[in-house]
């Protein structure tokens, strides 16, 4: 499956090729001042399945902590990834980017101890207090 994605205004284009993972939702107060909204919806791709038609140039990355980038759109703003040093070769693409439909839900909360006062999580996707840690760590 190719999935086509685009910034608000259109002026950053690209395409991720694959099947998408389940979409990892962040509430710590840093992913909710950069979205400005309740969460970050995010979906980790390999760096390799991602592939920018248009708007290279309009990127920017912003180091928000020591080892943590986000991407976003010069011209519109649109948050476009995260990446983290520790996770060579993934990028966290925002959900909200991708014109398809999704065939792929929601895999877990994370940072629920730090979410919204005003939001309630209302689906039955698993929540950790802070970072999800994969049972085999």
């Amino acid at each position: 499956m190719t999935y086509s994605a685009q910034c608000l205004c259109g002026g950053i284009r690209f395409r991720i090729d694959g099947k998408l993972e389940p979409i990892q939702i962040c509430h710590c107060q840093q992913c909710r001042r950069a979205q400005g909204a309740a969460f970050a919806a995010n979906i980790p791709v390999n760096e390799s399945a991602v592939h920018v038609d248009s708007g290279r140039e309009l990127m920017t990355e912003f180091e928000s902590t020591p080892g943590k980038k986000r991407a976003f759109c010069q011209r519109c703003g649109s948050p476009i990834y995260s990446r983290r040093d520790n996770l060579p070769g993934v990028l966290r693409i925002r959900a909200g980017l991708i014109n398809e439909p999704l065939a792929t839900k929601i895999g877990f909360h994370a940072y629920v101890d730090s979410k919204a006062n005003w939001y309630d999580i209302r689906d039955d996707a698993p929540q950790h207090p802070g970072a999800y840690v994969p049972p085999n760590r």
